[in-house]
């Protein structure tokens, strides 16, 4: 994905912020399909395994690997990974970047460390390198 320019359909972008807002003492975390027009589509909800789910996340393994079948099964491919920082801001600590093993997926971050508004950004990660993507929302 070497686009810089990102546009998410409002009801996925509200769907994220939904689901961070129902959990903000943890970090929430799934996976973003994109139909086959490469246009984001669908939000695939994962628990968080991580042992410190309030600071890190790790996709759970089985949903991850049941998730990706299903994506396939539909036609759809990964177009982002998405997770939520309770308390930091909407950007990649440096777990995010050492665990970043998709480079052609966008990784959403979602914050709650704002006053009274959600946030949430794009960035492409790859070979521990990072990059900010402008993120806008459509009516699609």
């Amino acid at each position: 994905m070497n686009t810089h320019n990102i546009s998410l359909p409002r009801k996925l972008t509200n769907q994220l912020l939904h689901l961070a807002q129902l959990t903000p003492e943890v970090e929430i975390c799934g996976l973003i399909a994109a139909a086959s027009n490469g246009q984001p589509s669908r939000c695939y909800p994962i628990l968080n395994s991580a042992p410190t789910p309030h600071n890190c996340f790790l996709l759970d393994t089985g949903q991850q690997i049941a998730t990706m079948k299903q994506m396939r099964e539909q036609g759809e491919t990964l177009y982002a990974i998405y997770h939520s920082h309770p308390t930091a801001p909407a950007e990649p600590s440096p777990a995010d970047i050492a665990q970043a093993v998709y480079p052609a997926a966008l990784h959403l971050i979602i914050s709650l460390n704002t006053k009274g508004v959600l946030e949430i950004r794009a960035f492409h990660i790859e070979n521990q390198s990072v990059r900010e993507l402008s993120l806008s929302l459509s009516e699609e």
